[in-house]
């Protein structure tokens, strides 16, 4: 071999070896993530790329709007309760209650009843606000302002002025107040939808500090916590705390896009998770307490819950939209057009309804008095119903009384579904069927029926003994379901269950 081959030789072996090396490097390094490299001579798709720039700090936005948020202090009326020190004159020493007679009483004490009464106490809480108008009108939580007999806002440069609770709406738990004077300093709303990911300025009073400001950025939407029928929060990860309730929540731009108004913290401190109220939600609200103190809407008067997969295919329907309606409330105006329970609300002045909570919104935007169509399915066909609108500010619902005396059951052979797991009995009532046992495990036990709960009705159809249950299933079979609907009472009301077959 020549010098000249042998050097050939070399050169190759050596890029050989490096190519060798190359390879071993990026499969070692993707199998540390867990990888599989696939060397391709055709090109990789391209990353995610986003051009945009964070803000360097918050300091303008932070000195423009900061004159506009106010600490908001309250003093309330808690529960009253007794400064005396014992029940009465069984409880003084022996010859107590002659000294007493002899030289008097205290200051209100009942010489008679051999008691003093009870007395109020006084409290104090805080939160936070801010300016609206130039004129005074403040925005702030209901729950701030509850049980107040003295509100006082504390302004930036720390002076104090009188405030006036305007109104209250405690279903978003949103609150007006007014203080006397003009030239505020004051905020707008921001009329854009705020996006996940988009930064946020959390300013207000936590802990009573005052002034203070935090940054996040909104982590989701649209959260529904369970607080109430308009629950649509933002989530947002600004440090919020205790103090900070009514405060807003502003974009980069100073616009306010939400209302500081519950955390989720199992210490009571802030760990990420804050609830504003959002900016659309606030500006309704507050028109309509500064017109005229209180929230007007629309009311439809019935009680409805989701509808899951299983009533879906209990009722034959192919997607999840609606409400179904558990009860049409008495005298409301649902049952005095003719909706009732069972019924699937499935539009509203032809907007399509997706689920309860959007349901009740849509009511509530509405005004009492208006007349609109419901549109419902009903065994299996689309009704349109017209409904007038109740009051919700008017209703006063009854809640009924509980008889709490044991009742005598005379015993009685039961029926029994095996493939639901239920067994029957007649009610002693006399209305619907009585839920004598469930089966551990079974369909109707996973589902929440409990012994003691009365099915008063399977689908559509009332049900007043085991063999109306019996043969209300056999339909539901015959005609092809894999489900059966149950309406059962319960001790939280009335609700629809869609119980599965069970097929071994």
């Amino acid at each position: 071999m020549t010098d000249a081959s042998l050097s050939d030789t070399r050169a190759r072996r050596l890029r050989n070896a490096l190519l060798a090396s190359v390879f071993t490097l990026g499969i070692v390094g993707a199998a540390g993530t867990g990888a599989l490299l696939t060397v391709s001579p055709t090109a990789l798709a391209e990353p995610v790329r986003v051009e945009a720039d964070g803000p360097a700090d918050f300091t303008e936005v932070v000195r423009e709007v900061t004159p506009a948020v106010v600490s908001v202090q309250v003093r309330t009326e808690v529960a009253a309760v007794s400064d005396r020190s014992f029940g009465g004159f069984d409880d003084l020493p022996p010859g107590m209650e002659d000294f007493f007679r002899r030289f008097g009483f205290p200051p209100g004490f009942d010489d008679e009843e051999g008691t003093q009464p009870y007395q109020p106490r006084r409290g104090m809480s805080q939160g936070s606000g801010f300016f609206i108008s130039d004129d005074g009108y403040i925005v702030t939580n209901a729950h701030v302002v509850e049980d107040s007999i003295e509100i006082t806002v504390i302004m930036d440069d720390g002076s104090e002025l009188d405030a006036e609770l305007i109104g209250v709406d405690e279903r978003t738990d949103l609150a007006l107040l007014k203080v006397e004077g003009e030239d505020f300093t004051y905020v707008t709303f921001s009329d854009e939808e705020p996006m996940v990911g988009q930064w946020v300025l959390a300013i207000g009073n936590p802990f009573g500090l005052g002034g203070s400001v935090s940054a996040g950025i909104i982590s989701a939407a649209q959260r529904d916590i369970g607080s109430g029928p308009y629950d649509n929060y933002l989530q947002i990860d600004a440090p919020v705390n205790r103090g900070n309730s009514g405060g807003p929540t502003f974009n980069v731009q100073g616009e306010v896009v939400g209302v500081n108004t519950a955390i989720y913290s199992p210490s009571g401190g802030n760990v990420g998770i804050a609830f504003a109220i959002p900016a659309n939600i606030v500006m309704d609200v507050v028109q309509d307490l500064q017109d005229d103190g209180t929230v007007t809407r629309g009311w439809l008067g019935v009680q409805i819950q989701p509808v899951t997969e299983d009533i879906a295919e209990s009722l034959g329907m192919d997607s999840l939209e609606g409400a179904i309606v558990a009860d049409a409330l008495n005298d409301g105006p649902a049952e005095g057009a003719g909706i009732r329970a069972g019924d699937v609300i499935v539009e509203v002045n032809g907007r399509i309804v997706e689920d309860p909570k959007q349901l009740s919104e849509m009511i509530a935007e509405l005004d009492p008095g208006e007349r609109i169509i419901v549109t419902v399915l009903r065994d299996g066909d689309m009704r349109d119903i017209r409904v007038t609108l109740g009051n919700l500010n008017e209703f006063d619902q009854m809640q009924a009384s509980i008889d709490d005396e044991e009742m005598e059951i005379t015993p009685v052979q039961p029926g029994s579904l095996d493939d639901l797991g239920l067994v029957l009995e007649p009610n002693p009532d006399g209305t619907g069927v009585l839920v004598a046992d469930v089966e551990e495990g079974s369909p109707a036990d996973e589902r929440g029926i409990q012994p003691g709960n009365v099915i008063v009705a399977v689908g559509s159809r009332a049900v007043n003994s085991p063999e109306d249950v019996e043969d209300s299933v056999e339909i539901a079979r015959e005609r092809g379901r894999d489900a059966v609907l149950l309406r059962v009472q319960g001790d939280t009301g009335v609700r629809f269950v869609g119980v599965p077959f069970d097929r071994g």
